[in-house]
């Protein structure tokens, strides 16, 4: 996929003007690039135009200006992508409960490890993902993985960790969003 580059950033204010259409647009291209799994797995494929809209968001928020700042930004929201023949993807464990949540993200710690996407030829394709997202006593509630499907799209993302094993097959309009990504 290609990266966003600094020409397709706007400044915070002309961002502000072109928002609304801007923001529906983007919020039809995350639905159906999103996945639920096993009720409190939501995982989101990414592509340049979901990244933009995320740097966009931050640099409004934040009201960025410096040049250096919005580079830095373009940079890390960029490392989401994958590269070629990958699927960037960011998953969100979902546990509206506090304490349920702080339990799960304490027994889940080996989540990363047990997530896949399930290729046509029955091949799990595990995630690989950034090791400090995972810390000692708990897993962050937001991962960012990559997949090298080697430019394949997939049947269905799944976990298989022991306390939650689920898969769920991906809708037509899913995969084939994934197919314009992996072709770009």
């Amino acid at each position: 996929m290609k990266p966003v580059t600094r020409d397709q950033i706007l400044d915070y204010v002309t961002y502000e003007e072109q928002r609304e259409a801007f923001r529906a647009r983007i919020l039809e291209e995350k639905r159906v690039r999103r996945v639920h799994v096993g009720g409190v797995l939501t995982f989101l494929f990414e592509n340049p135009e979901t990244v933009r809209y995320q740097m966009q968001e931050m640099i409004r928020v934040e009201r960025i200006v410096k040049e250096a700042d919005i580079r830095h930004e373009i940079e890390t929201y960029n490392e989401l992508l994958g590269g070629d023949g990958e699927l960037g993807c960011t998953l969100l464990i979902e546990i509206d409960d506090p304490d349920e949540r702080k339990d799960k993200l304490s027994r889940w710690l080996d989540l990363p490890s047990h997530v896949y996407l399930l290729s046509e030829d029955g091949t799990k394709v595990r995630a690989r993902f950034d090791p400090r997202q995972v810390g000692d006593t708990r897993l962050s509630s937001v991962q960012y993985f990559k997949f090298d499907v080697r430019g394949a799209v997939p049947l269905a993302v799944g976990v298989d960790l022991p306390d939650l094993v689920q898969e769920t097959r991906l809708e037509p309009a899913t995969r084939a969003a994934l197919y314009r990504d992996l072709a770009s």
